[in-house]
């Protein structure tokens, strides 16, 4: 699956991700310090799936109606980095196709998926 990791989304998933054959751009890599419509956008341009730990993507997609290809909010505060790049690995490779054009959020203990 094609996906767009926003700079708050850790090392460790990224390369979970890419080393199960996801192909991954890494914002952090590629262009730390841009905005968050600037990460949407190139995330849309991609046609990838955005993984974030930033709430403000819902205040875009839902409050400013910004287009996307699908948001997957990451929210794993009491995680190991291990642990939270299992599960974000696991809900991408269980409900990938279902995460496509809908704002998700992934929790330690549940995925809640919302088609927008």
């Amino acid at each position: 699956m094609k996906l767009v990791a926003d700079e708050s989304v850790e090392g460790p998933t990224v390369w979970a991700l890419r080393a199960a054959g996801h192909e991954v751009v890494s914002i952090a890599e590629s262009a730390p310090g841009i905005d968050d419509e600037a990460v949407l956008r190139i995330a849309r341009q991609e046609e990838a799936l955005l993984l974030t730990a930033d709430k403000d993507f819902g205040e875009l997609v839902f409050r400013n109606y910004r287009e996307h290809c699908g948001v997957l909010l990451i929210r794993a505060a009491d995680a190991t980095l291990e642990e939270n790049a299992a599960n974000t690995l696991a809900a991408i490779e269980r409900h990938g196709a279902d995460l496509r054009n809908s704002f998700s959020v992934l929790t330690p203990h549940a995925l809640r998926i919302r088609k927008v």
